[in-house]
């Protein structure tokens, strides 16, 4: 029997929620990066920066994006590792992976990628020296058993990286509910032709662990040395912890 879990703000059966989120994604792909940047004004771009400085990567190091996307984060940590590394790009969400895809080719990069449920990951154990999921572990049904995944292809001493939207800094709280449950779907209406989705999308930061019970879930995941950068004022966190 099925368990229940958030899809947002509603209650939905477990085997329901892939197929949901699927829905958002499918519906969102064609105008995401422009999304993101009118959303985000644009810091969307620091945010990633700023996770692609802390992974530390070094040429010839095997990378893991899950959730890719439109492959931001991918195209980056490829500059890092050059030729001799070795980037993957993974997302449940076939139009999201096409757009992953497409951008790679568009900037000449071949690299190999899977659509995957990041609980259940195709890849080998102890094969990675870096696994990042950048605003994508808040809409998988089961974030426990992604992390476990996450950790059991990373390398002893391996680093993974959760950037994702947090809990914002108290007295600013009320100024970002307006702007995410008001602005927000107006945004989507009207760039997107898609009003709910980016009503989910403020919703579903709101049931997302905040920025200690991440860390914990992070811990009882198995991983050690658990740290978070809060990345303006915690509207986005960066968590970074390592395996041993």
């Amino acid at each position: 029997m099925n368990g229940k879990t958030h899809f947002g703000y509603e209650q939905i059966d477990e085997a329901e929620k892939a197929r949901k989120v699927a829905g958002v994604f499918d519906s969102v792909a064609s105008k995401y990066d422009l999304m993101n940047d009118l959303m985000s004004a644009g810091m969307h771009r620091a945010w990633k920066a700023f996770t692609v400085a802390i992974a530390g990567l070094r040429p010839g190091e095997r990378v893991l994006d899950v959730a890719s996307g439109s492959g931001d984060l991918a195209s980056a940590f490829a500059r890092r590792v050059g030729a001799e590394g070795e980037v993957w790009l993974t997302d449940i969400n076939g139009a999201m992976l096409a757009r992953g895809r497409d951008r790679m080719i568009d900037e000449g990069r071949a690299l190999p990628l899977a659509q995957c449920d990041a609980e259940r990951l195709p890849f080998p154990s102890d094969y990675f020296d870096c696994v990042s999921v950048a605003f994508g572990l808040r809409n998988m049904t089961h974030k426990d058993a992604a992390l476990a995944e996450m950790r059991r292809v990373l390398k002893p001493g391996g680093r993974l990286l959760v950037l994702e939207f947090s809990r914002v800094w108290q007295p600013l709280s009320r100024a970002y509910d307006w702007y995410s449950f008001k602005v927000l779907p107006w945004l989507g209406s009207k760039i997107a032709g898609d009003a709910d989705s980016y009503r989910y999308l403020a919703e579903s930061i709101r049931v997302h662990p905040d920025q200690e019970q991440l860390k914990t879930l992070m811990e009882q995941a198995g991983l050690a040395r658990v740290e978070y950068f809060n990345l303006s004022a915690g509207v986005v966190a960066l968590h970074r912890a390592y395996k041993v």
